[in-house]
């Protein structure tokens, strides 16, 4: 499963219109929670965007990445973790 969070940096980034005009202009298809009082983005000790966390089924984290690229090494976390499930 994908749950994407979007946590606003400027105050127009937080109007949950503007989201949901931008999810459906970019074609994201996955569920995404906006964070405007950085509640996610601080109980994950968060300083980079983006950022992504893969987490197993049992809640563990198994593959963190902060910024852009890594794209091949984060699609083989994602195989090795579906394979495991």
């Amino acid at each position: 499963m994908i749950v994407g969070v979007h946590t606003p940096e400027f105050a127009f980034e937080a109007v949950p219109s503007n989201v949901r005009a931008a999810i459906g202009r970019l074609g994201v298809r996955y569920p995404v929670a906006l964070d405007p009082k950085y509640g996610t983005w601080d109980h994950w000790g968060n300083q980079y965007w983006p950022a992504k966390y893969l987490i197993d089924a049992d809640g563990q984290v198994r593959y963190i990445h902060f910024g852009e690229g890594e794209y091949e090494t984060t699609e083989r976390a994602i195989r090795q973790l579906l394979a495991e499930a």
